[in-house]
C-alpha cells in the first residue's frame, strides 16, 4: 500500500467554462500512477487536464502539487516538474524537427546533454528518422509523436514528475498506437513520473493505464482502478453494451455494441 503523500490533490474544484462552471473535482493522484481520462465528447477531459495542469485557475476549491498551490508555483519551477502534450500540435513557424524537441528542454539552463536527450526521445517515440525534417513538412501522425518525444524529453532527467497529455494516440494507426503507449507508460514508470492521459480507445484504457477518471456533463462519475470491474461503468459512460472476449491467456478486450433499445 502506497502511504506516501499524493504528487497532486483536486479539493472541491470547480473551474467555468463559458456560462457553466465544471466540477467540483476532488481527486488524488500518486507519483507513477498511470490514469486514462475518459468520457464521452464535450465532457470536460480537456477542462480537467488543463485544470490539473495549471493553464486554467479554479474558480473555487483547490489544486495542489507537492503540497504546494499549483497557481503559486513560477512558471519556470514547474516546467521541470510538469510536462503536457496539448490535443493541438500546431506550431508556429517552420521549424525543425530538433529544435521543436529541445523545446521541451527550455527550463534547464546548464544542459550539456540535450542534443543526446533531444535524439534519444525521439528514439523512444518511434521518430529518430525524423530528426532531420521540417516540422510543418510532417504528416498529423508524425507531427503528434515528435510533440510526444518534446514532452519526454522535458522530463527526461527528472523523478516523480507530472506527464499530461491529450489524445496522445489519435492520429497513429493501430500498431504505432499499441507501440506508443507501450513507450509512453514505460517512460513514466521508469521515473515515478504520474501520467495521466486522455484517451478515447477503451481496450487502451484498460490495457495500459492502472485507473480511470470518467467525466460526463462536466462531473466526475467515476474514479476506479482498470480491468474487467470497469467494463460496466465504461458502458454506462459511453452508453453502449461492452462485452469482454477474453483470449486463451486470460488477457481480455471489450467489443462495443449499440443497445438493443436504441438498435431496436
Amino acid at each position: 500500500m502506497n502511504t506516501a503523500p499524493p504528487l497532486l490533490v483536486l479539493h472541491e474544484a470547480r473551474v467555468p467554462v463559458g456560462h457553466r462552471e465544471f466540477g467540483p473535482f476532488h481527486l488524488q493522484l500518486q507519483a507513477g500512477e498511470r490514469v486514462a481520462l475518459l468520457g464521452p465528447s464535450g465532457a470536460g477531459k480537456s477542462t480537467l487536464l488543463k485544470l490539473l495542469a495549471g493553464e486554467s485557475r479554479p474558480s473555487s476549491g483547490s489544486v495542489q502539487l507537492d503540497g504546494q498551490p499549483l497557481a503559486g508555483i513560477p512558471l519556470a519551477s514547474l516546467a521541470l516538474r510538469r510536462a503536457v502534450l496539448p490535443q493541438s500540435h500546431a506550431v508556429a513557424f517552420a521549424m525543425p524537427v530538433a529544435l521543436v524537441v529541445a523545446l521541451g528542454r527550455m527550463a534547464v539552463a546548464d544542459d550539456p546533454a540535450r542534443e543526446r536527450i533531444v535524439a534519444e526521445a525521439l528514439a523512444l517515440a518511434h521518430a529518430a528518422h525524423l530528426l532531420d525534417r521540417r516540422f510543418d513538412s510532417l504528416s498529423g501522425g508524425e507531427q503528434a509523436r515528435v510533440q510526444l518525444a518534446r514532452v519526454m524529453a522535458q522530463l527526461w532527467d527528472r523523478r516523480g514528475g507530472l506527464l499530461l497529455v491529450d489524445e496522445p494516440l489519435a492520429a497513429l494507426d493501430p500498431g504505432l498506437q499499441i507501440e506508443l503507449l507501450a513507450a509512453m507508460t514505460g517512460f513514466a514508470a521508469a521515473r515515478q513520473h504520474a501520467l495521466v492521459a486522455i484517451v478515447h480507445d477503451v481496450n487502451l484504457a484498460l490495457s495500459g493505464f492502472s485507473h480511470l477518471w470518467l467525466v460526463q456533463n462536466g462531473r466526475l462519475v467515476g474514479d476506479l482502478p482498470s480491468g474487467r470491474d470497469a467494463v460496466p461503468a465504461l458502458a454506462t459512460l459511453f452508453g453502449v453494451d461492452l462485452r469482454c472476449v477474453t483470449d486463451e491467456d486470460g488477457s481480455f478486450a471489450v467489443v462495443a455494441r449499440r443497445r438493443a433499445e436504441l438498435a431496436a
